[in-house]
């Protein structure tokens, strides 16, 4: 038998997209390289030699995958704008044939019901204002207001819902202290001056859209919540946990809605942490919406004196499900706790489920179909534990897959399949799966089915 879980009248279904990693046009109507292309360029950042220049083909393809969409009976579309396609040098001239491909996208997905929610950035800065430091460079941040005024200004009438920033930890963590994301550094200062200058400009663009609300959009940022736990009772590891909640999560949410970085952090740091300017706080705490949770893992945290930059390490139990990416445990139950914790802890304005969806090796069968039930039965435990965590008094506003297509993985290049579509990166074909099936009469309904 199975068990319906009807969601509330008004929840907001969709898929999300990536400009970077579905658009490519990297050289069409004006638009200037991002630092992923030239972060590709390199030799051995990516896997298997893949770039951005064309991956899904959505900057030609867009129409027909929103036919897709409005097919499936999806009314939400989470999709971002190319900063270096509106303006080519992040400050300055503004290209006129990126803002109005924005605008007919825009139109195309209200023509068929579907509404934008629109990131600001995701991940593809300018490539002209890394020389000077990028994200580590203080001006990045009125730069990027700058270019938030202008996007909000020419298709603010139209959006409901903006995202400023797209995860600033992964920004932080894996472009400037790891190395395998663009711009590819591995410097600690540098990383947290990076993530505290992403807090600011999500502060500066979330008041300029503020500025201009007079048409009622709301604003929010998108934030890879981990739910982080200790690998045994023993101090020295709830120790080691609470350092890297406190470096992904805490480092992060506690300026928004407390107004303060968290001083554990700040002391464990030291001289490595970023330099808090006065009235930086302030900016930072600019009042959100709602906050964008992207959720894909639990993290099971031991202590290690020679481990990482929090002297701890991961384990991974062999028991344990794991995705296709294998740090990843496949962990339901941390969406729904890490919700909870918003709610108990933060008092958290509305919460959108952003992002959150698995990858696994998809290939068309015998019969030209895609199927993948395991994608499947990792969603609907996902929204199940959204639907739980909304009976317990969490304000979980909707759910967006990550994601709607099969594409451009990052360093991963075209290696991993995250989409309920499967793509053909040669021909461009397009093969809804049966993930995308089984989503569309989830949205149709309103509900999710879990067997008991």
């Amino acid at each position: 038998m199975g068990k319906k879980l009807q969601f509330p009248p008004g929840f907001l279904w969709g898929v999300s997209t990536a400009a970077g990693q579905v658009e490519g046009g990297a050289d069409e109507d004006g638009r200037g390289p991002s630092i992923w292309d030239t972060f590709a360029a390199q030799p051995g950042r990516i896997a298997g030699g893949a770039t951005p220049a064309v991956t899904c083909d959505w900057y030609h393809r867009s129409e027909a995958d929103l036919d897709l969409m409005q097919r499936l009976g999806v009314p939400n579309c989470r999709m971002s704008i190319s900063w270096s396609r509106v303006i080519p040098e992040g400050e300055g001239s503004v290209n006129d044939k990126g803002l109005a491909y924005y605008d007919r996208l825009i139109d195309a997905a209200l023509a068929r019901g579907i509404q934008p929610c629109v990131t600001l950035y995701h991940w593809d800065l300018p490539a002209a204002l890394q020389p000077s430091g990028g994200w580590a460079n203080r001006a990045t941040v009125e730069a990027f207001a700058k270019y938030t005024e202008t996007v909000v200004r020419r298709l603010g009438d139209r959006v409901k819902h903006w995202v400023t920033i797209n995860e600033p930890w992964s920004i932080a963590a894996l472009g400037y202290l790891e190395g395998a994301h663009a711009p590819g550094m591995k410097d600690l200062p540098t990383a947290l001056k990076v993530s505290h200058n992403l807090l600011l400009a999500h502060g500066r663009g979330a008041a300029v859209i503020h500025s201009l609300g007079s048409r009622g959009s709301e604003v929010g940022f998108a934030h890879p919540l981990e739910w982080v736990v200790p690998a045994s009772p023993a101090e020295k590891d709830m120790q080691a946990a609470n350092r890297r909640d406190g470096a992904v999560n805490r480092w992060f949410l506690d300026p928004v809605f407390c107004g303060a970085y968290p001083a554990d952090m700040i002391e464990w740091y030291g001289v490595s942490a970023p330099k808090v300017e006065p009235g930086d706080l302030e900016t930072i705490a600019e009042p959100i919406d709602f906050l964008g949770v992207d959720y894909y893992t639990r993290t099971v945290i031991a202590d290690a004196p020679n481990g990482d930059f929090l002297a701890t390490r991961q384990v991974q139990y062999p028991f344990v499900p794991h995705a296709e990416i294998e740090v990843w445990e496949v962990n339901p139950e941390g969406l729904y706790r890490a919700l909870m914790r918003l709610h108990r802890e933060y008092d958290a304005p509305s919460l959108i489920i952003t992002g959150n969806g698995t990858s696994l090796p998809d290939v068309p069968g015998a019969d030209g179909a895609v199927h993948d039930p395991a994608r499947i039965e990792f969603l609907r435990r996902h929204i199940a534990a959204a639907w739980q965590a909304i009976q317990d008094g969490a304000s979980v506003r909707g759910y967006f897959i990550w994601s709607i297509l099969d594409n451009f993985e990052w360093n991963l290049g075209f290696t991993k399949r995250f989409g309920l579509t499967y793509v053909d990166f040669e021909t461009q074909e397009r093969i809804p799966k049966d993930s995308a099936l089984w989503y569309a009469s989830v949205v149709r309904e309103g509900a999710v089915t879990i067997e008991t």
